[in-house]
């Protein structure tokens, strides 16, 4: 039947083009050179809003307060045994990442799941800034920063060797 023919190859030739367009796109997104910059800058806002700021943080000691938090993370890897002491040997050998240390922390229970996910948040809004988004932040970054440095002392001890996993 001629009806049913002329509805499959309209039908067949509809999904063909939209197949194209869904490839063409998908190229076009990919290949886009802010992709990274929009996804950061997007991950960045939900991370911190600033529409409740009222005095904007400083860059400086947002990444002051990280750089100690990485510290401290990193000093407790090494105490324990979670980072490896050769990290700037060989290429196979790389240091523990602070959310993979974060993890281990929740896990053997020296922190709370409240503390885990400040911190993973903490460390994916300075990814999302390192990578392309606005550098600017809001105070309250800073006073949360501050907090969990404080926190992360209480736990760890100044230097982080306070608790060893045996």
């Amino acid at each position: 039947s001629t009806v049913e023919t002329t509805v499959l190859l309209n039908s067949g030739q509809c999904a063909f083009a939209a197949s194209l367009l869904a490839i063409a796109f998908f190229i076009f997104d990919v290949t886009n050179p802010r992709r990274l910059q929009l996804a950061s800058s997007r991950l960045k806002e939900q991370l911190d809003p600033r529409q409740n700021a009222k005095e904007p943080g400083s860059l400086e000691q947002f990444l002051k307060n990280y750089n100690e938090i990485e510290y401290l993370l990193s000093d407790f890897g090494e105490a324990n045994r979670y980072t490896p002491a050769s990290a700037q040997g060989p290429r196979n050998s790389r240091p523990t990442s602070s959310a993979r240390l974060a993890e281990i922390l929740l896990r053997n229970e020296k922190i709370n799941k409240g503390l885990f996910f400040q911190l993973k948040r903490l460390i994916t809004l300075r990814n999302s800034i390192i990578h392309g988004a606005d550098p600017a932040l809001s105070s309250d970054v800073i006073k949360a920063s501050e907090d969990l440095i404080f926190r992360l002392k209480l736990v760890l001890g100044p230097s982080g060797h306070q608790f060893h996993a045996r």
